[in-house]
């Protein structure tokens, strides 16, 4: 009897998860837990953060049965063909007012300048040997654009998807941190201080005239991204028409929260010790923070330049908020800008150049699938 006993007992053992338990395992499970102490402990894009956190734990307990058919594989096939993304821009098209954009349309250029970033990083992560391929998904992290980087990340790099996936939403959502040292480096305090003129109104027939044309010129220009621009722009036209009310209600709130779960879960499920615990993944946040600062700096830069032209119109600060990171980095312009001049109040110019470059984000990804092409499958 005790013999049956203990071979019930090691019977269990070899079918439990700590049998199969590595020294890998346990790093990633420590940096899940890690991950959620930022989210809840310290606030940091909690809602993104703690499925991330989550999923990291799952994909990292041996034996979990996640490849077969299932809840977690449908999940992942929302990841890997490319499902989730678009839908996401869904959301964020009907959460997004392109009217400051609109108002001031020299300010799409300011979004224009700050993917500059994604290039440098392209370059140098050839340098580093990384393929062409995947020095363009790691590229994208500049853009400070979690969707965009892991829809192009799975078309180009998919084997690196967990780490770029990361190392974008991370400095999301440390754009409050990353930002302002930059932007008082390349600003004197007299460019801080400048107030900028209220914008002017923008009509109903702009708003809904510039989803659909932006929907069509971008795609025709760039097929690879139409489901990107298409859902994007999709959303914002459910939120501008005025009779589409249910349609942006339920694509800001129900959808957006569910695919956000869906999404980041998933983007925790890539990140398996055997994916993740490798030289690659510290030069992908390496090169992802050198991507973050250029872009930031070079929509700076372009500011300071549009300033001069303009004969001191334009506050440089707003360059910052080119990067993608909706709206947190167009509020980090309004903080710094305030703290050098407490009448200053640069929260909706600074909301153009930041709506900008999402349309550039994805325009920069269009562009590198169009010149590069996707990885075969």
């Amino acid at each position: 009897m005790f013999d049956a006993f203990v071979v019930a007992l090691t019977s269990v053992w070899a079918d439990s998860g700590f049998s199969a338990l590595t020294g890998g395992h346990v790093i990633m499970i420590g940096v899940g837990l890690l991950l959620l102490y930022m989210a809840i402990g310290k606030g940091f894009e909690p809602l993104l953060l703690s499925p991330i956190a989550f999923g990291c734990i799952l994909a990292n307990i041996p034996k979990n049965g996640f490849e077969e058919p299932g809840v977690m594989s449908v999940i992942m096939y929302g990841i890997h063909h490319e499902v989730f993304p678009p839908l996401i821009f869904l959301g964020v098209g009907a959460m997004t007012d392109f009217g400051p954009l609109l108002a001031n349309p020299k300010t799409l250029l300011l979004g224009a300048a700050a993917q500059a970033g994604v290039f440098v990083a392209l370059l140098g992560a050839m340098m580093m040997g990384f393929s062409v391929q995947e020095a363009a998904a790691i590229g994208i992290i500049g853009g400070a654009d979690g969707p965009t980087s892991i829809y192009l990340a799975a078309k180009m790099a998919p084997q690196l998807l967990g780490a770029i996936a990361v190392a974008a939403y991370s400095y999301m959502s440390l754009v409050p941190l990353i930002q302002p040292p930059i932007m008082k480096l390349f600003t004197s305090d007299a460019d801080r201080k400048i107030v900028m003129k209220q914008l002017r109104p923008v009509s109903h027939f702009e708003k809904i005239a510039f989803p659909i044309m932006c929907t069509i010129v971008i795609s025709l220009l760039l097929p690879s991204v139409t489901a990107l621009i298409g859902m994007l722009m999709l959303g914002n036209l459910f939120k501008e028409a005025g009779c589409l009310d249910r349609l942006s209600d339920t694509a800001q709130n129900a959808l957006m929260n569910t695919v956000t779960i869906m999404l980041a879960t998933g983007t925790g499920l890539t990140m398996s010790a055997e994916s993740f615990l490798n030289y690659q993944t510290i030069l992908i946040i390496i090169l992802g923070l050198i991507a973050f600062i250029g872009g930031t700096a070079a929509g700076v830069i372009f500011g300071k330049l549009m300033c001069i032209v303009d004969g001191g119109q334009t506050n440089p600060l707003i360059g910052s908020a080119g990067v993608s990171a909706v709206p947190m980095a167009a509020r980090v312009s309004q903080i710094v800008g305030q703290k050098a001049n407490p009448a200053n109040f640069l929260l909706m110019h600074a909301m153009g150049p930041n709506v900008a470059g999402v349309i550039g984000t994805a325009v920069a990804a269009g562009t590198m699938l169009a010149m590069i092409g996707p990885v075969a499958k």
